[in-house]
């Protein structure tokens, strides 16, 4: 069977977070999702109720930084829109999202649903990173700061762009 270039379908995904920081979870996920489509927006959803350690323009930056290399990846934001909706207006078909706990698995499920009903089109795609990053989240690094040897703990869990940036905001 031959291919035509018109019949050639792009596999487009978005993985979306607040991404405040990057982890090495996230680049875990983003670098799965690299390999799994043709093209990975990565796109940090803006909620106007959540307080944020790093503004949008620094999370940006963090997230350019990382991962603006690959060739098939687009970072991108968003605001006041259900991640469905997003997909659909950057031509996605998937969304990607990881799973770490069985509460990240209840939660995801029901959004699974929701997703659904909103719209049927987009297929929901779950990966569930390894034991050794599988307890990493942006929360957990966020709250290691501090006590001293904060900067040894908190380099095993970020990239090092992120790891830069932690110790200019909150000293080395």
């Amino acid at each position: 069977m031959v291919v035509t270039k018109d019949e050639v379908y792009m596999r487009k995904a978005v993985y979306a977070g607040s991404f405040d920081p990057i982890t090495n979870g996230h680049l875990w996920m983003i670098e799965r999702g690299i390999r799994l489509f043709d093209e990975l927006v990565v796109a940090i959803g803006v909620n106007p109720d959540k307080k944020y350690a790093f503004s949008l323009e620094e999370r940006l930056a963090m997230l350019r930084e990382t991962i603006g290399q690959h060739p098939n990846v687009t970072i991108d934001t968003f605001e006041h829109l259900f991640l469905v909706n997003y997909a659909k207006a950057v031509g996605a078909q998937y969304v990607l999202r990881g799973i770490r706990t069985e509460a990240d698995y209840e939660y995801e499920r029901g959004m699974r649903h929701i997703n659904s009903d909103l719209d049927p089109e987009i297929e929901m795609v779950f990966l569930m990173p390894p034991r050794g990053i599988a307890e990493i989240s942006s929360s957990v690094v966020k709250g290691l700061v501090g006590p001293a040897g904060w900067q040894d703990i908190v380099k095993q869990y970020v990239p090092e762009a992120v790891y830069r940036k932690f110790l200019e905001r909150f000293g080395k």
